[in-house]
């Protein structure tokens, strides 16, 4: 059974930083696409990082996505956060083949940014 597991979500002040964790099992992360998403209350899904170098504008210097293959870990690390970063950050880890689309969710992880 494939499962992702996001943590490393909390409350934290403006200007502070997160790191969170993806954690894949029953999947090998190495051969997805993986991303990560944040849904804040009453707004859609936004893509936030969809790959090591691609990153919304919203973000863009101030997180970074990275991977650790050996931990089946996909990372994302958050500074200088601001109140607008709160959400539910989700990642999402998808691949295509000739006969079959896969796509799997976490179940997300909260990230508060207030004072």
């Amino acid at each position: 059974q494939v499962q992702l597991v996001e943590s490393g979500g909390g409350l934290v002040q403006p200007g502070g930083s997160l790191r969170l964790s993806c954690v894949g099992s029953g999947i090998n992360l190495s051969a997805y696409a993986v991303g990560w998403y944040r849904q804040a209350p009453g707004k859609q899904r936004e893509l936030v990082a969809a790959t090591t170098t691609d990153y919304a504008d919203s973000v863009k210097g101030r997180f970074t996505m990275s991977r650790d293959n050996a931990k089946n870990t996909v990372y994302l690390q958050m500074n200088s956060l601001k109140p607008e970063d709160t959400a539910v950050y989700y990642c999402n880890a998808a691949m295509s083949t000739i006969v079959r689309k896969f796509n799997y969710w976490g179940q997300g992880t909260q990230v508060t940014v207030s004072s």
